[in-house]
């Protein structure tokens, strides 16, 4: 299998994660745009999405687990991804049962 290396910062590593999350329902809004957008800025945001447009759903949750990894991100830094996650959730309506389902699959890969 091939090692995965990134050499994102950790904001794009962020912007990366919750464009996966965005798309949890195949479609990013507008309101999940802005809000990805509000929390790192509208550079990052187009720099990553042209990058995760190019990959597949196996690629990505590769990149996001050794990103992860390589930052050695701490139990306090995860928590405050998964707020994150969840308020960028929020942002288009109640979560759905797709949402939910991409939550718990990083819950399980990144706790």
């Amino acid at each position: 299998m091939e090692e995965i290396n990134t050499s994102w910062s950790r904001e794009e590593l962020k912007v990366y994660i919750l464009l996966y999350c965005a798309y949890a329902d195949f479609i990013e809004t507008e309101a999940e745009k802005e809000y990805i957008k509000s929390k790192v800025g509208e550079e990052k945001y187009n720099k990553i999405h042209k990058e995760f447009d190019d990959d597949n759903d196996y690629q990505r949750i590769q990149k996001i687990q050794a990103t992860v990894a390589q930052y050695n991100y701490s139990k306090s830094e995860i928590d405050r991804l998964f707020e994150n996650i969840k308020k960028m959730f929020l942002t288009d309506g109640p979560v759905d049962i797709l949402e939910e389902n991409i939550y718990r699959g990083l819950q399980h890969l990144l706790k």
